[in-house]
């Protein structure tokens, strides 16, 4: 039983490591979140559901897009090894001082999480969030662990990716999104099915705002890696 057991463990080690390092010049043609988007329409029986996804290559995205998703979401982003040590304190710190528990997952934990595993909060799916966020910060440039965020991310409600969101939202291609539109995307993150982009409400609109500043305070598409 042990040697089973040690067994299939190295066999799923090696599947793992392979399925990433694969993915660093592979297009995933999904991923694990939209297939559970899926399966929860087909489930509730959401007949008129559709899920829009289409990859685009990062050239053919506007550079205003990947610089406002990290101005909200992972403003260190170029410079830790996939997780924001100082900000997982600063939310364990409020949890203990009776705030509600917020999250401070990197980019590359929530392309970890969106690619491979299924929502929800256990020990189980954190650790192995975990354990692929090293794999994919091992093997993955910057560059590609951003292209694939912004591809992969859900924008609306089965909205994912920069080029569905954008000929959703404001009926172009993402290549011509400017700043203020990358900001409203960029701004409904936290809940996609929640927020709206387009048109957007009073919060969603002055968390754009925001973003607008944060990336400019940053320097702009000139502060991500090259």
């Amino acid at each position: 039983m042990l040697r089973w057991i040690a067994s299939a463990i190295g066999a799923w080690l090696v599947l793992t490591v392979c399925a990433v390092a694969a993915m660093r010049f592979v297009h995933p043609v999904t991923s694990a979140f939209m297939l559970e988007r899926r399966i929860a329409a087909f489930a509730h029986g959401e007949r008129g559901f559709a899920l829009s996804y289409r990859w685009t290559p990062w050239d053919r995205v506007s550079k205003q897009l990947p610089i406002a998703l990290v101005a909200a979401e992972d403003q260190k982003f170029p410079f830790h090894h996939g997780f924001d040590v100082e900000a997982i304190q600063d939310a364990i710190a409020d949890a203990e001082d009776g705030d509600r528990l917020r999250g401070a997952s990197t980019i590359s934990q929530q392309v970890a999480k969106n690619l491979f595993l299924w929502n929800g909060r256990s020990f189980v799916r954190k650790g192995l969030e975990a354990y692929f966020t090293v794999l994919i910060e091992a093997m993955w440039p910057k560059r590609r662990i951003l292209e694939v965020y912004l591809n992969i991310a859900e924008f609306g409600d089965g909205v994912y990716g920069a080029a569905a969101a954008s000929e959703r939202f404001f009926r172009k291609a993402p290549a011509q999104l400017g700043a203020r539109e990358s900001a409203l995307l960029a701004a409904v993150l936290p809940n996609p099915r929640r927020y709206r982009v387009n048109p957007p409400s009073a919060r969603v609109a002055q968390r754009a705002e925001w973003i607008e500043r944060q990336a400019a305070q940053l320097g702009g598409p000139g502060y991500l890696p090259k």
